[in-house]
């Protein structure tokens, strides 16, 4: 039997290509590969996280279904194990996600979670914003109440990385793709499984990082910051129309001189660069050979088509795929229900282990 392999995406919107590079791409690689089997979900549950409209909400499970399909990966039709097939699920369809969470947390303490980065981050950003409003009369307590509606925080966010763990382990899953930032959330999957077969006898796999090589894709405006979907601007959407690439790229920032090299002082053409490598078959030494002696302006029409054409295909697939709605729906209607044979089994396990049957 292949060992599982699991990840999944949250559906907050038109993914860039630096979530192509990280996560779809590297997802296809993995079911291609032979080597697992492979379940990817729409992590629809941990969306919620950041306060959508349930109608953006719905629309937006649906438009990561098509990115998925039109990215190359296969529903599995038959049996789990099919091979070069992906179990594809929606998170909040199997309620043994969310059971096996709430076990989890009683489980977990408290400190663990206020290390976190992604929650530290969120609450410096509080912080520092307190600091800036330095005239408000109101007691501290309620200015970082205040300001911690204004930037999300919720409880949601707090216990993230405890539906993360669950996804995880309920599934056995021995191997999860993820980057090296988010080696942290993995860490606690671990700690979490471990804890809980020491206290009620062995129940999970401890799961292990896959790291695959993938690049850092900047924002195009600011090649010192990660690209972000907030900044659609200077954001490569993997949707956006000829147009929108061809014009994105031409205002991408550059560098100064006209060097087109990879090399610390360069960010703005390193980053544009990786982006040219990780799209085309060509190494970053033998793109600086290629335009050797050329302007940045003959780069970026080059890496502007390149982008096109790598896209072209992907973006006829996810128009015709969007186009049967019911049929996204259907995918994701067969995958929760193949997933879900494997979380039940699992989480009648744990609530006998733990004393609740």
């Amino acid at each position: 039997m292949k060992p599982i392999l699991i990840s999944g995406v949250q559906p907050t919107g038109k993914l860039h290509i630096g979530n192509y590079l990280g996560a779809l791409k590297n997802f296809v690689d993995l079911q291609n590969s032979g080597k697992y089997q492979c379940y990817f979900f729409v992590a629809d549950l941990h969306a919620l996280t950041e306060n959508p409209k349930p109608e953006d909400l719905n629309q937006n499970i649906i438009d990561l279904a098509a990115d998925f399909l039109a990215s190359g990966l296969k529903p599995a039709s038959g049996e789990l194990a099919e091979p070069k097939k992906s179990v594809i699920f929606q998170q909040s369809q199997i309620p043994a996600h969310s059971e096996l969470m709430w076990i989890l947390n009683t489980i977990t303490p408290k400190g663990e979670l206020e290390r976190m980065t992604q929650f530290k981050d969120k609450m410096e950003k509080i912080i520092n914003r307190s600091q800036i409003i330095k005239d408000s009369k109101k007691p501290k307590d309620a200015l970082i109440e205040l300001i911690s509606r204004s930037h999300g925080i919720n409880m949601g966010l707090f216990n993230y990385p405890i539906l993360m763990a669950a996804d995880i382990i309920i599934y056995d899953a021995k191997f999860v793709p993820v980057g090296n930032d988010q080696d942290q959330h993995l860490e606690i999957a671990r700690t979490l499984a471990r804890k809980f077969n020491s206290k009620f006898g062995k129940t999970f796999i401890e799961p292990q990082a896959v790291h695959t090589k993938t690049p850092r894709v900047m924002s195009l405006a600011n090649p010192e910051k990660k690209m972000s979907k907030s900044q659609p601007e200077s954001c490569l959407f993997i949707d956006d129309s000829i147009e929108q690439i061809k014009n994105k790229i031409k205002r991408a920032v550059t560098d100064s001189g006209s060097e087109i090299r990879r090399k610390e002082g360069k960010p703005a053409i390193s980053n544009l660069l990786e982006i040219y490598s990780a799209l085309s078959d060509k190494t970053i030494p033998q793109l600086e050979k290629k335009f050797k002696g050329k302007n940045y302006s003959t780069f970026k029409n080059d890496l502007a088509e390149t982008i096109i054409d790598y896209f072209a295909d992907f973006r006829k697939k996810k128009s015709a795929l969007l186009k049967n709605q019911l049929k996204l729906s259907s995918v994701l209607k067969a995958g929760s229900q193949k997933a879900a044979k494997v979380a039940n089994k699992k989480i009648t396990e744990v609530k006998k282990k733990v004393g609740l049957i």
